[in-house]
């Protein structure tokens, strides 16, 4: 089994078509065709249907696609990793992180990444954790930022805890505090008031939920819907309160209410997959987000 091929079956499993599979890998149709074949008798069985304007997955295709694109994803990691030269002069680095730390802690440390590597390029990804997850074990992220711990058994993947975070209630400056006089909130003081909600499979969402349900009640939601920034909008808007990580709540100017002892927190890790050694430029960012927390590391 040779990689091209792989590659030639991924393609025309993306494109339902040979030619045009042909056309993006650069290679002649009946070339590409042949390939397939070879592959097909080396193991064994059909991998796709052949009928007139239409081509689709067989069962063993099904079967062998995420396989085949774990194993170019792999392949591609090994290539870029072999290629990198002294120093970190060039390459390219895969991030993914949730839009809260994308809106906090991950520029500061993207910042100084690009500082001492510029020849580096960043691709960063916003998603929620489990999507993270999942784009770890396909090998399409090198590392990620992830919540944990997650509701789910994480595939094959390494990580380690970055910092437990305090969770902090935010409102209009230019309304009266949630709590009166008091300068702490507990989490039974949400009940019924309007909460500003994210997006369902935010995980600030769910964390906020559970929590809620956790003492006793149903949160009531005024908006839902919204990323970071758009949530942080409208409780400048006076729509509701939301429940944010605290060093969002320091860039945004809004009112910070801490919750009562022992608070609500969140734990932030990081993550790679555990099958394969993460490229040099992922291990390099991972120990300067170390050092970047490592001064007032909560």
């Amino acid at each position: 089994m040779q990689l091209q091929q792989l590659r030639y079956f991924t393609a025309v499993a993306d494109t339902r078509h040979f030619t045009r599979a042909a056309e993006r890998e650069h290679v002649a149709q009946p070339s590409l065709s042949q390939q397939i074949r070879s592959l097909e008798r080396e193991l064994g069985a059909e991998l796709f249907h052949r009928a007139r304007g239409h081509i689709s997955l067989t069962d063993a295709g099904e079967t062998l696609l995420p396989l085949a694109r774990r194993i170019l994803a792999d392949a591609e990691t090994a290539r870029r990793e072999v290629q990198e030269v002294a120093q970190l002069r060039r390459g390219r680095l895969r991030l993914g992180a949730p839009p809260s730390l994308c809106a906090s802690l991950v520029p500061d440390v993207l910042r100084a990444f690009h500082a001492a590597y510029p020849g580096v390029d960043l691709l960063v990804t916003e998603d929620g954790s489990q999507d993270l997850v999942r784009a770890l074990a396909d090998g399409a992220l090198d590392l990620a930022l992830i919540i944990t711990p997650l509701p789910v058994q994480a595939p094959a993947l390494t990580t380690s805890d970055l910092l437990r975070e305090e969770l902090v209630v935010v409102s209009a400056p230019d309304r009266p505090a949630p709590v009166g006089r008091r300068t702490r909130i507990r989490v039974e003081d949400l009940q019924g008031r309007p909460l500003a909600m994210f997006r369902r499979g935010y995980d600030l969402r769910e964390f906020t939920t559970a929590a809620c349900r956790a003492a006793g009640f149903e949160p009531a939601f005024t908006v839902e819907g919204g990323e970071m920034d758009a949530v942080l909008g409208f409780v400048r808007a006076r729509l509701g309160i939301a429940v944010v990580p605290s060093m969002v709540a320091e860039r945004s100017g809004l009112r910070i209410t801490r919750f009562s002892t022992p608070g609500m927190h969140r734990v932030v890790s990081v993550a790679h997959r555990g099958d394969v050694s993460p490229p040099r430029a992922a291990r390099e960012l991972e120990r300067i987000l170390m050092a970047h927390l490592e001064p007032g590391r909560p």
